[in-house]
């Protein structure tokens, strides 16, 4: 059975503008992908997920965590972030068809936090808003069967990708399939779902506009319980990923200088490296702008240096 929404106008309108950016994305940028991006993004992607959720980590200590430096937080939190670092690293080994792939996603990301992780939930379930409820859940019972009925839908349905991908995200937080990580999991899986068709959204972090404004989301998700039709929330989610390819775009844009350079070259962790290895990751600057780089970064502090020449060595100031 169909899930009930209605495309309308508004969502017409967002699909038609998301897919010229993401024409101009792909005849600028996919061809030539841009390392700091895609790592920033992905930093970011992480972190967003994980404080929508409650997690107190922040964007440095993530990037500590995926550089494997120690970081002073909450054993639960951090275990969240290696978790969700692990399963972002297989994005691309995930099925967007498959319910098994999913339920492996699940067990991935939520290792050692729940009990029986990667497996429906057995009992029910109910979303409180300190005292008030805000969304009860379908009975356990029920769960097998709408999941499978999703997955049909999502092997099915004829609409374009970008509306069974928030249909899909929807579909999640109602049925809400086990007993936690469902909302990172419906953000997830749109992702997986997305990139199926347009492998750039490997590294559009849609869940940073979201996190900035929970409320605006959680209302979608409550307006669309109202109605009984996910509508609202195709209309929220297609106009977050239009928002999401403008920054992806101006980043792109933009003209990066030693700093930005400096601070996202340290971010990949590297222990020791030449001119040519800081080269090989910002390819359009010349040896004479990546050796005044070093310098600054040997003056600052970040970096040290050994050696004469082209037997220079740097190694990362920890």
């Amino acid at each position: 059975m169909k899930p009930p929404y209605e495309i309308n106008p508004e969502i017409l309108k967002y699909i038609s503008s998301i897919s010229e950016k993401i024409g101009e994305i792909k005849a600028n940028y996919l061809d030539r992908p841009d390392p700091i991006l895609r790592k920033k993004n992905e930093i970011i992607t992480i972190h967003s997920s994980l404080k929508i959720e409650g997690n107190s980590l922040s964007e440095k200590q993530v990037t500590d965590i995926m550089n494997n430096r120690r970081v002073i937080g909450k054993q639960k939190d951090i275990l969240e972030v290696k978790n969700a670092i692990e399963v972002y690293s297989r994005l691309k080994t995930f099925d967007p068809l498959s319910m098994k792939s999913f339920l492996f996603a699940h067990k991935l990301l939520m290792k050692d936090l729940i009990e029986n992780p990667g497996q429906l939930r057995k009992k029910g379930v109910g979303i409180f808003d300190g005292s008030e409820i805000t969304h009860l859940a379908p009975p356990a019972k029920n769960v097998l069967s709408l999941m499978k009925g999703l997955f049909d839908y999502l092997n099915n349905s004829s609409d374009p990708e970008m509306i069974i991908s928030c249909v899909f995200h929807y579909e999640i937080e109602f049925i809400h399939p086990f007993l936690d990580g469902n909302g990172r999991m419906g953000r997830l899986w749109q992702t997986v779902i997305l990139m199926k068709k347009f492998p750039v959204f490997e590294f559009i972090p849609f869940e940073n506009l979201i996190s900035r404004n929970e409320k605006e989301y959680y209302n979608a998700l409550a307006a669309c319980d109202k109605e009984g039709k996910s509508t609202i929330f195709i209309e929220y989610m297609l106009k977050v990923i239009d928002t999401s390819l403008d920054e992806v775009l101006n980043f792109n844009n933009r003209t990066l200088n030693d700093i930005d350079r400096l601070e996202y070259f340290i971010s990949l962790g590297k222990d020791e490296f030449a001119r040519r290895d800081y080269m090989d990751i910002f390819k359009d600057i010349s040896s004479s702008t990546a050796s005044r780089d070093l310098k600054k970064g040997v003056k600052l502090g970040l970096l040290t240096k050994t050696g004469e020449k082209n037997k220079t060595v740097y190694k990362i100031v920890k």
